[in-house]
C-alpha cells in the first residue's frame, strides 16, 4: 500500500474520531516533534500565527528534538486535518502526533 493511501486512510479515520468525540467548533491540541532547529520551530509557529493559538515548546533531554504543542479553537475536523497537512507539507522532518 502506498504512503499516500495510508495517509488518506489515517486522515479519514481521524476525521471520524474527531466528529465522534467532540462537538464543533472545539479546542484542539496539536503536537509536533521536530529536530531542534530554531528555523523549523519558527515555521510551525508561523503557520498558526494570528489564529489565537497558544504554543508551547520543550526540548528533549539531549536537545536533539523539540516538542511543539499548539492549542487553538478549530471550526471542524476538516479544518484540523487541513492544518496537519499544511504543516507536513511546509516543515521538513516534522512528526505529527
Amino acid at each position: 500500500m502506498s504512503a499516500q493511501k495510508k495517509s488518506e486512510e489515517f486522515y479519514k479515520k481521524l476525521r471520524n474520531q474527531l466528529y465522534e468525540t467532540a462537538s464543533w467548533p472545539s479546542e484542539y491540541l496539536y503536537k509536533f516533534i521536530v529536530p531542534t532547529d530554531p528555523e523549523k520551530i519558527k515555521q510551525i509557529e508561523g503557520l498558526f500565527d494570528n489564529l489565537g493559538a497558544v504554543i508551547n515548546t520543550k526540548e528533549s533531554g539531549k536537545g536533539t528534538y523539540t516538542s511543539v504543542s499548539v492549542n487553538l479553537q478549530m471550526k471542524d475536523p476538516d479544518a484540523v486535518i487541513a492544518k496537519y497537512k499544511e504543516v507536513a507539507d511546509k516543515v521538513e522532518g516534522v512528526i505529527s502526533l
